[in-house]
């Protein structure tokens, strides 16, 4: 992978699949929508597996849940499928339990709150966001290399995913 083009590590399209998104409301969909803009905007996403053709970018990337794993289906940028890597959930139940009750503070404090209320609830969701973002670079360590801000578009993503009515 040392000959690939750094340009061409990078997710191109990114869906979520329909049947694991469980329930939304307008606030999800705003976070869901921003984060896949985002992600698409600039992203470095790089599986780790060698491909026997030396295919390295860019991708396609559908994120599913399955039997309690997360599910990243990774394709060529023709759609055709390449590989699919799937992690356990257990580690990020907590950190998307809280990130739920964060955000919850976070949307009741902006209707009620002051302004520093306000900011001291933000600051606390985005610290438990760059934690959970660090821990999903950590799982992905050996099977995926993205940066910071990718993880924690993608943690984003993966909550959509968790998401009870």
């Amino acid at each position: 992978m040392t000959d690939a083009d750094p340009a061409q590590q990078r997710i191109i399209s990114i869906d979520l699949d329909e049947g694991s998104i469980i329930w939304r409301n307008p606030d999800v969909e705003q976070e869901r929508r921003v984060a896949i803009f985002d992600i698409l905007e600039d992203n470095r996403f790089v599986p780790q597996r060698g491909h026997p053709d030396g295919y390295a970018g860019p991708y396609r990337l559908m994120l599913r849940v399955e039997e309690g794993r997360l599910v990243f289906e990774i394709g060529r940028e023709d759609g055709s499928p390449l590989e699919a890597i799937i992690l356990g959930l257990g580690r990020f139940r907590r950190p998307i339990r809280d990130y739920f009750a964060i955000c919850d503070s976070y949307y009741q404090a902006i209707r009620t709150s002051t302004a520093q209320q306000i900011e001291t609830v933000d600051m606390a969701r985005r610290a438990l966001h760059n934690e959970a973002a660090e821990m999903l670079m950590d799982r992905l360590d050996g099977k995926i290399a993205v940066d910071f801000d990718t993880a924690r578009r993608l943690f984003t993503l993966i909550c959509v995913l968790h998401i009870k009515g």
